[in-house]
């Protein structure tokens, strides 16, 4: 823009200097003023993009960012914290040292995604420094150097998943820890103060520690060609074929199922070129693709988007095969009384039972009581995690309630609860419990 009003100021000076016609100098003039104002109004594309992130100090952190091609510039900063000032002073006294609500010591990286992909900067990352310490990366120990990405969009956490648990991969396979790094999405970002900018520029003798595992992607990784696919060759897997380039089906796939989905059996994204180690009879050409394996081998699968309820459908006989819990789940089918199911979950410590096929929570142990009716009872289910349906079965009047998450039936609640509250009557053999 600079550039241009230059021009036109010394397009001026020439017109005025030698004098041309009146009519020809308010033609040029008009000429440039109409090019100023056409770039002015042309749609401007930005590549440009940033992420947020904690690995230890942050002095030799933002030099290796800084050194990576594409990374337009790093900067050093505090994040991720509440009640405490962002400053160097404060997230380093020794009563915030352990502090949870503490500022973490970040990066800032802006990058130009047309010359490096936010993978690479995140392989990069990973690789940088000990993922699996928490709260400390060697020496430097305290909340402040805890391992963490800070994300600006659902996009990005689900790529910073993807290659977290790609390199969790690598490093079990080289007997190495649980990775503790955590994932947020929109944490405020507060520079750090001048001295610590560009710090070991300034100072090239100056603290750079390595605390990196030494366990690192392999080529074919980072250039995005083929990927290790030997975790998902054991056990059920779930595979989602998706698009290098904007696919909307993938997209809504995503936001009306697998985001919201926290079942136990894993979602692996791929693209059709990387499916190496694993026998696949469904065409992969159209994307989203939902392959459901076993030990390496499809066992259903599904070109085009997939409703919640089918994916669910479908994912019952994955998991639950022809079982009572499939009766139960799909055909409104009811536990044996005191069943085995039932005696492992009446006497769970504080915690939650959640949907044994999306993996979200339905109801509380905070909530339960003892009917003695030989089913599992709660006076209420998590809000919002169930709705009702009129169930005139049988030659009765009861009230259904199902899953609001995978559509599955769940029991019937009854109005004789105690304390005249609800009592939902509940199967067991379709629910899971996690501990609070």
């Amino acid at each position: 823009m600079k550039t241009l009003r230059l021009t036109h100021f010394l397009l001026l000076i020439f017109i005025s200097i030698f004098t041309c016609q009146s009519a020809v100098a308010d033609k040029m003039i008009n000429s440039a003023s109409q090019e100023t104002n056409d770039i002015k109004k042309m749609p401007a594309t930005t590549h440009l993009d940033s992420i947020i992130l904690g690995a230890g100090c942050f002095w030799g952190a933002e030099k290796r960012y800084a050194a990576i091609p594409g990374v337009i510039d790093a900067i050093s900063g505090y994040a991720d914290g509440k009640g405490v000032s962002p400053t160097y002073r404060e997230i380093t006294r020794s009563s915030n040292q352990f502090n949870p609500d503490n500022h973490a010591e970040v990066v800032k990286v802006i990058f130009n995604r047309s010359v490096v992909s936010l993978e690479v900067l995140l392989q990069s990352y990973f690789e940088s420094h000990d993922p699996t310490q928490i709260n400390r990366q060697g020496n430097d120990i305290g909340t402040q150097y805890r391992s963490t990405i800070l994300t600006n969009s659902n996009a990005q956490t689900i790529i910073a998943q993807r290659v977290l648990n790609q390199y969790q991969v690598l490093l079990t396979q080289a007997n190495h820890g649980k990775i503790a790094t955590r994932i947020k999405m929109n944490a405020e970002f507060y520079p750090a103060e001048g001295y610590h900018q560009d710090y070991l520029v300034k100072n090239p003798k100056g603290y750079c520690p390595d605390h990196a595992t030494g366990i690192k992607f392999s080529a074919n990784q980072k250039a995005n060609k083929t990927i290790n696919n030997s975790a998902i060759t054991r056990g059920k897997q779930i595979v989602i074929i998706e698009s290098e380039n904007y696919c909307p089906y993938c997209e809504k796939f995503k936001s009306d199922v697998s985001n919201p989905y926290k079942g136990t059996i894993p979602i692996n994204y791929r693209l059709a070129s990387q499916l190496e180690g694993l026998t696949i009879k469904t065409e992969t050409w159209a994307t989203p693709t939902i392959l459901f394996i076993e030990n390496g081998r499809e066992v259903f699968g599904q070109q085009g988007y997939m409703s919640a309820k089918d994916f669910y459908k479908v994912l019952g006989l994955f998991k639950l095969g022809k079982s009572e819990a499939y009766n139960v789940a799909f055909n409104q089918g009811t536990d044996s009384k005191y069943c085995k199911q039932y005696e492992i979950l009446k006497n769970t410590p504080d915690g939650l039972f959640v949907d044994k096929l999306s993996g979200e929570a339905l109801f509380d142990t905070r909530d339960r009581f003892n009917s003695r009716s030989g089913w599992l009872s709660f006076t209420k289910p998590v809000a919002g995690s169930t709705y009702q349906l009129a169930d005139n079965s049988y030659g009765m009047r009861r009230i259904e309630i199902r899953s609001k998450s995978s559509g599955i039936h769940l029991g019937h609640v009854f109005p004789d609860g105690p304390d005249g509250k609800n009592r939902y009557c509940i199967n067991a053999t379709v629910l899971e419990f996690k501990a609070r």
